[in-house]
C-alpha cells in the first residue's frame, strides 16, 4: 500500500497540528489496518495511534491519550491525526503506516507495515 502524508510543521507548545495520510493504492486500503508511528533523533520507531480497518477498534500509546485522536475515511481512503497540547518532547518525524492484520500487527509487526515517507513535527517551548 503506498501512502502520503502530509500535514506537519512547527507549533510552539501547547499547540495543536493536523496529520493526514493518503493511500496511493485505492481501495485496498480499507482492509488494512492503519496507523502512525514517529521516530526522535536517536531513538527508535515507536507506536503512536492505529485504527482497524472498519475504524471499530482504536489504540493509543500512553504518552499521547487524551491529546491526540486518530480517524480515518475509508471512502477518501484517508487516515488522519489531530495533535493537540502539543508538548516538545512530541517532536519527531511522524510516518504513517498501513497492515493487512490487526492494530496490534501494525504494533508489533513493523517489517509487514506499510511506510509513508514520514513528515516532520517540531514542537518548541
Amino acid at each position: 500500500v503506498g501512502l502520503l502524508e502530509s500535514g506537519g510543521g512547527s507549533v510552539q507548545a501547547g499547540g495543536s497540528l493536523r496529520l493526514s495520510c493518503a493511500s496511493m493504492s485505492g481501495p485496498i486500503f480499507t482492509d488494512h489496518a492503519a496507523g502512525w508511528f514517529r521516530q526522535a533523533p536517536g531513538r527508535e520507531r515507536e507506536f503512536v495511534a492505529g485504527i482497524t480497518a472498519s475504524g471499530g477498534y482504536i489504540a493509543y500509546a500512553d504518552s499521547v491519550k487524551g491529546r491526540f485522536t486518530i480517524s480515518r475515511d475509508n471512502e477518501k481512503m484517508t487516515v488522519d491525526l489531530q495533535m493537540n497540547s502539543l508538548k516538545v518532547e512530541d517532536t519527531a518525524v511522524y510516518y504513517c503506516a498501513a497492515h493487512p492484520g490487526r492494530v496490534s500487527a501494525l504494533r508489533s509487526d513493523l517489517h509487514d507495515n506499510s511506510w509513508g515517507q514520514g513528515t516532520q513535527v517540531t514542537v518548541s517551548s
